[in-house]
């Protein structure tokens, strides 16, 4: 008859292992002015936190914290996702920093919501998502 296989659900919402592990590393470098960087899609939402320079720090998303299909793109993932990384910008010494947000996904405001939630002073906030001028070649009319 062979073993029975214990078959887990994934994508139930946020995996505690796994915000474990992405709070266990942690950049050594101290940093007291930062940039966070956040791209909510409709199916995603990532979040990048750079020096002044632009040099990765520190990058976490929706879906590397366990969420998964459609629950990736929720304001409520987002938020984890801000959390996380304003753990993280705490323990690293982040006092301030400025925002840019790209994309027009349903987590934009929650993910700075929370990231300000966990003691970083917002600077700025900037708006940088990408507008096409003209866009792509429309198709020709169809012939019937």
């Amino acid at each position: 008859m062979g073993k029975k296989r214990i078959v887990r659900k994934r994508g139930r919402g946020l995996d505690q292992g796994r915000k474990a592990r992405a709070l266990s590393k942690i950049s050594k470098r101290r940093l007291e002015k930062g940039i966070l960087h956040i791209e909510a899609t409709f199916n995603n939402t990532k979040a990048t936190l750079t020096d002044e320079k632009g040099n990765a720090i520190i990058s976490s998303s929706a879906g590397a914290l366990g969420f998964s299909g459609a629950r990736k793109s929720t304001p409520y993932a987002a938020a984890k996702v801000g959390e996380l990384l304003g753990e993280k910008s705490a323990a690293i010494g982040l006092k301030e920093a400025s925002i840019i947000i790209r994309g027009v996904g349903s987590g934009r405001e929650s993910a700075i919501r929370a990231f300000s939630s966990k003691g970083v002073q917002i600077r700025s906030i900037k708006d940088a998502t990408p507008i096409p001028h003209n866009g792509p070649r429309p198709p020709k009319p169809r012939r019937v």
